[in-house]
């Protein structure tokens, strides 16, 4: 029992750390899922310039990948349809319809130049063996813009997710840039699909976010839908509309949709409805406004961890300087190396020492001979000769030592120089250097990234506000029934089923309840109307009742705080309620019951003399004497 409880919670655990690093969530560096790593890996390696099928780079990723086709397909799609990394040809989909696409033999992709320039860079990438051992792939690339933020990510792992949206390019790189100048930035969501987003509870990244459709209203009797909110689809947002129109929420003649590359859905208004008494409720009940909760979840440093839009991008800005600074010192070496070989082949023709090892008839004497031969020019050199220089000397092919041009080999050394003049010039300056790099990124890309959600401050629509009361609440005194199905009794209000109520039946028991079609509420109801808080705090009660001793009581009282469908006694316990008004003139009279010497027989009770208290408070002891009855005097109660 003990192995089988200790193989488990490892099985579970490595599980776990699996679905979490290697499937759900992405990771801080490169912004990418494993998935997403090798698909760009793959159209990295297969690159020609040309065009590829989407079935031969899924085959190409297999290699990589060991989740079959089809995860590998549907993340490309996804991943295509950013439209940053992949250029593609052929119907993709349409993420504004949800509209699918065609089969991968059918359409084709290929890598965009953007992804060499901001993520390609073997050199500096760890690799490590792929699940079969047979190739290698990249742990992660060398970013140098905060992917996470501009791509966005959703994923569900065990115990915990990440919902991260997507950003605009040119928003996220200047943030880049502001954060290496020191500067104040704010960076906020922007959706491939348009439409309105209030950020006022965005969070910087851990809060969540209004999303809204751009509604045309130029037309009172038609609303035409431009633009749909981030995570819905043209079909699922006329769905949505169709069935609030059938409960009754919306009130439209019809509905159709134009959209191609644009979205155009168009709802027509029936007779006597007018645009304005619809986009409230259109807000309230369907698709048109939804609220995103967002958690930036990501592995940094093989953990998941909880960070906030500046967080990432202070990260990314530091990793950018120091992914730069190695950058330039790798070229600086590969210069420096090169610029040693051009001085050496330049010595080695213009000084003919390749001519002393015609003397020669060992490899050894053959090494020595060149060795000695660049003795003289030594101070022309950068570093010592090495036999691994000599050898590639040695393969210098005779017909280009005939065919040597001086000229054009000094003015290669010249430009191998004057660039390391630059590389030194930049590291020194790397801050200077990292915000330049960033501005040549978006240099004549802006139009293509412009910011397509309009940042705006709204309130989120209240269904109850919205809905229209359109319902009789009926309280039928002969059974007992409270509701807006039935068709006899006392109307009580206008309702919607959205509405709450506050009821206050003949035991003093009060409890607030969403607006029935037909409830047993038995036949003393003492009260029954609309729960609102701002208008239950105005609201002052007032409660005569007998204890079981016989005495009378007086209570006052407000409705301020309740929990949906749960009872509260506004009485102790066995005693009896007589009578609740909400009218602050009445006046209670008080019937005694006729006694030997007893000379008054009625007693009047203003109820405005007495002091308002909680609703949980006891009452004011107005007699002990028997009743015979109550009655209410002046005014009207509810």
């Amino acid at each position: 029992m003990a192995y089988a409880k200790t193989l488990f919670t490892r099985n579970f655990l490595e599980y776990a750390s699996y679905v979490i690093k290697d499937r759900a969530i992405p990771d801080l560096d490169d912004g990418l899922k494993p998935v997403q790593r090798r698909i760009l890996h793959s159209l990295l390696e297969i690159d020609d310039g040309k065009f590829h099928k989407v079935a031969n780079v899924v085959g190409h990723c297999m290699k990589y990948h060991p989740h079959g086709d089809q995860s590998i397909f549907s993340a490309l799609v996804v991943l295509a349809n950013k439209d940053l990394f992949i250029d593609k040809q052929g119907n993709f989909g349409n993420i504004l319809t949800g509209d699918e696409a065609s089969a991968a033999r059918y359409i084709e992709c290929r890598i965009d130049p953007i992804a060499r320039e901001i993520l390609y860079r073997p050199e500096l990438t760890e690799y490590v063996d792929s699940y079969d051992g047979r190739n290698r792939e990249p742990v992660s690339f060398p970013a140098k813009v905060p992917l996470a933020l501009v791509l966005g990510a959703e994923g569900i792992a065990v115990g915990m997710s990440t919902r991260i949206l997507p950003h605009n390019f040119v928003e996220v790189v200047r943030a880049v840039q502001a954060q290496l100048r020191g500067d104040e930035w704010e960076l906020y969501p922007d959706f491939p699909g348009g439409g309105f987003v209030d950020v006022s509870g965005y969070a910087d990244g851990q809060g969540k976010v209004l999303v809204r459709a751009r509604l045309d209203t130029s037309d009172e009797k038609r609303i035409v839908i431009r633009e749909i909110p981030f995570g819905t689809t043209t079909d699922g947002l006329m769905t949505s509309i169709e069935n609030a129109a059938r409960r009754g929420k919306v009130k439209i003649a019809g509905i159709s949709d134009f959209t191609t590359e644009n979205v155009e859905i168009e709802v027509k208004l029936p007779r006597g409805v007018y645009t304005q008494d619809v986009v409230d409720a259109l807000y309230a009940f369907t698709d048109c406004e939804q609220s995103i909760s967002t958690n930036l979840l990501v592995i940094k440093g093989d953990k998941p961890v909880s960070l906030t839009v500046h967080e990432v991008v202070e990260y990314h800005a530091e990793r950018l300087v120091a992914l730069l600074r190695a950058e330039l010192k790798h070229e600086r070496e590969a210069l420096t190396d090169r610029l040693h070989m051009r001085t050496l082949e330049r010595i080695f023709v213009e000084e003919r020492i390749y001519k002393v090892i015609e003397e020669q008839r060992t490899q050894e004497g053959v090494t020595g001979a060149v060795l000695n031969g660049f003795v003289p020019f030594r101070k022309e050199l950068i570093r010592d000769v090495t036999p691994e220089d000599v050898e590639r000397l040695l393969k210098i092919p005779i017909r280009r030592i005939s065919l040597y041009d001086i000229e054009r080999a000094r003015k290669e050394v010249e430009e191998i120089k004057a660039r390391l003049g630059e590389i030194k010039k930049h590291l020194t300056n790397i801050v200077k250097y990292a915000i330049a790099f960033l501005e040549g990124v978006i240099e004549g890309r802006r139009e293509q990234w412009e910011r397509r959600t309009t940042i705006q401050s709204f309130q989120k629509v209240d269904v109850r506000e919205a809905a229209t009361r359109n319902l009789v609440l009926r309280y039928d005194r002969d059974n007992g029934y409270l509701g807006h199905a039935l068709d006899e009794g006392k109307e009580l209000a206008n309702v919607s089923s959205y509405d709450r109520l506050l009821v206050i039946d003949g035991r003093a028991i009060y409890r607030v309840i969403n607006a029935p079609e037909k409830l047993f509420v038995g036949k003393g109801l003492f009260f029954a109307g609309l729960a609102d808080k701002e208008e239950l705090v105005k609201l002052v009660f007032t409660l005569v009742y007998r204890d079981k001793e016989g005495n009378s009581y007086l209570k006052r009282f407000r409705i301020e705080g309740f929990i949906l469908e749960k009872e509260y006694s506004l009485v102790p316990e066995n005693a009896k309620p007589m009578v609740l008004t909400t009218n602050e003139t009445a006046v209670v009279r008080l019937k005694y019951k006729k006694k030997p010497r007893m000379q008054k027989l009625e007693e009047d009770f203003p109820v405005a003399d007495y002091l308002v208290k909680s609703a949980r408070a006891g009452g004011v002891r107005l007699s002990t004497k028997e009743l015979s009855g109550v009655r209410l005097m002046s005014g009207k109660g509810k």
